[in-house]
């Protein structure tokens, strides 16, 4: 259900105000679910809109890139925009842009190599620069650091425990029978798209038998224990971002 300024709306209440086809069907799908979102005013509840259809359009660039899954260890970047760390994370290199460093992955993604959870943070990155704009951008995340579930403070996330999936959210496959040769195939982070599609870095934008299975594929010997799909939800503070405009 949708609250704004203390009314719940249901999607038709809405329809002169919010007409992309995208936002439309997570209108829909807020307003399908018991849990209320709150909203203070209808720009807030706009940007979080664009912001959430923007993460799909970053999601579908990055798989579009030709970026390289693999694990910490063996991770790289241009090294033209990014410093590469013992960690195997990326810094970005003094004098460069934020905005210039960030979306060199999507044109020159060959150049680059890392895991799931980065990848993460690279789609929810992207998807700020396209909703607040390269200037807010730069502003705001000078030396970008990519790795793992590190975030700058200005792109805060938080993690609920739910069902309650909107198209946007990061959701999470558990493989807990994997195998031990294979650590990185633990689970698999990914974006929903909606409809049962979800982005995965490493596996492309695919249905959740289609990941289930690859993951079960990757599981211990004599494993007992399907991979499947978590009540939890990882989602940014669209509020707080909201305010760096």
């Amino acid at each position: 259900m949708i609250s704004l300024n203390g009314m719940l709306l249901k999607p038709e209440d809405l329809s002169k105000e919010i007409t992309n086809i995208e936002q439309k069907a997570i209108i829909k799908q807020m307003a399908s679910y018991p849990v209320i979102y709150y909203y203070e005013s209808l720009q807030q509840l706009k940007f979080e809109l664009l912001f959430r259809a923007n993460t799909i359009k970053a999601a579908t660039a990055l798989n579009d890139s030709g970026a390289k899954f693999t694990t910490f260890a063996y991770s790289f970047p241009n090294k033209k925009y990014w410093y590469r760390l013992a960690n195997g994370g990326f810094l970005l290199r003094e004098g460069v842009n934020p905005s210039e460093g960030i979306e060199d992955i999507l044109k020159h993604g060959k150049l680059y190599a890392f895991e799931c959870a980065t990848a993460i943070a690279i789609v929810l990155y992207l998807a700020t620069l396209f909703t607040i704009g390269p200037r807010a951008f730069n502003t705001y995340f000078e030396r970008l650091f990519l790795m793992d579930w590190q975030f700058d403070e200005d792109l805060p996330v938080y993690q609920k425990d739910g069902e309650d999936f909107i198209i946007g959210d990061v959701l999470h496959f558990n493989n807990p029978d994997f195998d031990p040769k294979q650590p990185w195939w633990r689970a698999e982070n990914v974006i929903f798209f909606g409809n049962d599609k979800f982005f995965g870095h490493g596996m492309g934008i695919r249905d959740s038998r289609a990941i289930i299975n690859f993951l079960n594929g990757k599981r211990k010997e004599n494993a007992d224990e399907s991979a499947y799909l978590m009540r939890m939800i990882t989602r940014p503070n669209y509020k707080t971002i909201f305010l760096l405009r």
